[in-house]
């Protein structure tokens, strides 16, 4: 029986991501977390003879959520531009996940398009000891995989 080795296990701490807005990138070293997510379209099929209603596969949604350390003013200004120009903004996100303790390697994604749904205007909390953050929602419109993981060796 194959097991996997504990140590093949990817630490999310060892993750990069970088964010190309208007031709230039931005190292998100000020990033929490992130996740994306690909969800399907699926159209109904009823189908003559069955009591069920079949599912067809009819295109996709990426959406997903970027965390940060409230301590950037650059998306807040983006969205401010918007606002006061109706001009939307759109930017790639590349993400790195590589932990060299781990013998997969890495893999690298790109997020195609993504526009923010909303920021965080303003903020303070005086009741906790925690620093500020934000969460951003945003979509995206292609994905790329630039390096992938290789399979894990078995123990």
């Amino acid at each position: 029986m194959a097991f996997l080795k504990p140590e093949d296990a990817v630490s999310g701490k060892q993750a990069k991501a970088f964010a190309t807005i208007n031709g230039r990138v931005e190292e998100l070293f000020y990033a929490k977390s992130i996740e994306a997510t690909i969800e399907k379209n699926k159209a109904d099929v009823p189908i003559l003879g069955k009591t069920n209603v079949g599912k067809k596969a009819a295109g996709w949604t990426g959406s997903g959520t970027l965390t940060i350390y409230y301590f950037t003013s650059l998306f807040r200004q983006l969205m401010i531009d918007y606002v006061k120009t109706g001009r939307d903004f759109y930017f790639d996100l590349q993400i790195v996940n590589e932990d060299p303790a781990s013998g997969v390697g890495k893999q690298t994604i790109v997020l195609k398009s993504c526009n923010l749904d909303s920021i965080t205007a303003a903020s303070f909390d005086i009741t906790s000891d925690d620093p500020l953050e934000e969460e951003m929602p945003f979509t995206f419109e292609d994905i790329d995989m630039l390096d992938q993981f290789s399979r894990p060796v078995t123990g």
